[in-house]
């Protein structure tokens, strides 16, 4: 990993254990048995234009910080962050556009999150719910990432002269 790919991911590890932590409660959308903190999943997003281990550092990242904040239900849930986050970084590393990536991960994504309560006794009617819950959560943030990769296009340009 070069230093710029560990540089940037720590910062964006960072981010995934703060907006947690400070968010949470402002940014936070709770129906049971779903929540959301909007923002969560930028960081990770961001990662996947780095790299495929900046995408885990993030992944971890996340996990922890809803551990600390939420619990050992919802940082589960974060973790699998890392799984969508690395192969949306494979899939841009393989020239796939960073929208479609966006697209091609949320089912995943869902899938996953869903996945995780099912063991917990949620049953498949929960587990729906939270699938369902992560669709919306991912678009929203999705639309957020791209603003803010749109807006930061010019600068990014600049920086790698």
């Amino acid at each position: 990993m070069k230093i710029k790919e560990l540089t940037i991911g720590a910062v964006l590890t960072a981010l995934a254990i703060i907006i947690p932590m400070v968010f949470g409660g402002v940014l936070g959308v709770v129906l049971p048995p779903f929540s959301a903190t909007i923002t969560a999943h930028v960081p990770e997003m961001l990662a996947m234009l780095v790299s495929p281990t900046a995408a885990v550092m993030v992944g971890l990242g996340s996990g922890l910080g809803f551990l600390m904040k939420m619990g050992p239900i919802v940082s589960a849930r974060a973790l699998t962050h890392a799984i969508w986050g690395v192969l949306g970084a494979v899939l841009i590393r393989k020239g796939v556009s960073f929208s479609k990536v966006l697209f091609i991960v949320l089912p995943i994504h869902a899938v996953l999150e869903g996945l995780v309560v099912l063991p917990l006794g949620a049953g498949a009617h929960m587990a729906g719910v939270v699938a369902l819950g992560t669709v919306a959560h991912h678009t929203a943030d999705a639309l957020i990432c791209m603003a803010l990769v749109y807006a930061l296009k010019p600068a990014l340009k600049k920086t790698r002269r």
